[in-house]
């Protein structure tokens, strides 16, 4: 029988109603996945329950929370089959993003889920994200960091939240789904990432000064000078359609330039959930290159900041950062 790992962060599942509002409830969440029939049913794999020193609202989660997490993950790696994630989903693709570098050589299952409606409520859809993300992890088909919401496997890293209150909380605008529950969960298999080559090895984070700044019609970049100095190591600017910004970013292609002197790593992202960056395809974006931007082609923001921290992390230079932020490293660029 494949044995699974719950690991419980927080997050809107395992919540109950307080005089405050939803949250966290240890006591009851335990107690409500021992008592439920369907998590010792036969076809169910054996599992075990572990939880986060501390049970965040996702809204809190931070470096030291992905570090954490991971650790648990590393710690517990050689003892289990796949690994199911439960975190709360306003952030849930940046830990997933970050997860997808920290853990290298990742050969199992790490499937991040939670539910928009908490599991203390009749209407619920913890229940099926739950138990389709322990089968999913058992199967040991998708070796990689994963979410599943709402009847879709994604691709962790490919990831953003797409709704705040509907049940399909999740989208990956530039990636196929990795698999789809019906009656049988199918599996796209030519979209899963290759076997890896090299050992599992764990690589934290350090809580590197990284900064996102979002393009908008009118917008005085020279405002912005201040912060985009040698402290801040990485920068994703999320700019128009396929990496444009407005006429008067003249501005910003020296600020980017002495930030670039400086080590800092600005990485160009698209506002559009959907297509890719293409420095240069328009007048607007072609002096962002020159000024020593780098192209995120197809990456989630969440991905590019995530990615971010893990190349400085890993202590690489500013160059070979620059040169990797525009490679494909988990599947969450194309290549």
């Amino acid at each position: 029988m494949k044995k699974i790992l719950i690991l419980n962060t927080g997050g809107t599942i395992g919540m109950t109603r307080t005089d405050k509002g939803y949250m966290p409830d240890r006591e009851y969440f335990r107690n409500a996945l021992l008592n439920m029939d369907t998590m010792r049913a036969p076809g169910m794999p054996a599992w075990d329950f572990v939880e986060t020193e501390e049970l965040l609202d996702s809204s809190n989660m931070t470096v030291r929370d992905w570090n954490e997490i991971a650790g648990l993950l590393a710690k517990h790696y050689d003892a289990y089959d796949g690994f199911v994630v439960l975190h709360g989903t306003d952030t849930m693709a940046y830990t997933a993003s970050a997860l997808s570098f920290m853990l290298e050589g990742l050969a199992k299952p790490v499937i991040l889920t939670g539910s928009q409606i908490p599991l203390c409520e009749l209407r619920s859809d913890g229940y099926d994200n739950l138990i389709s993300s322990m089968l999913v992890a058992a199967e040991g088909i998708a070796n990689e960091v994963c979410i599943y919401f709402g009847g879709k496997l994604l691709r962790g890293n490919r990831s953003t939240k797409y709704s705040a209150d509907g049940l399909l909380a999740f989208t990956s605008p530039n990636y196929p789904p990795l698999a789809e529950a019906g009656i049988t969960i199918n599996y796209n298999r030519k979209a899963l990432l290759d076997s890896p080559r090299e050992e599992f090895r764990l690589q934290l984070l350090e809580e590197v000064p990284i900064g996102v700044l979002k393009v908008f019609p009118g917008i005085q970049f020279d405002l912005f000078e201040s912060i985009m100095t040698e402290s801040l190591k990485g920068i994703v600017i999320e700019t128009f359609g396929a990496g444009n910004i407005p006429a008067g970013g003249n501005a910003l292609l020296p600020i980017i330039r002495r930030a670039f002197e400086h080590g800092s790593i600005l990485t160009v992202c698209s506002q559009c959930p959907q297509g890719t960056v293409s420095l240069g395809t328009y007048e607007t974006s072609s002096g962002l290159t020159a000024a020593g931007a780098v192209s995120g082609k197809d990456l989630t923001t969440e991905a590019a900041v995530a990615k971010l921290y893990y190349l400085f992390s890993k202590g690489f230079s500013k160059e070979e950062v620059k040169r990797l932020m525009e490679q494909d490293l988990r599947g969450e660029m194309r290549s």
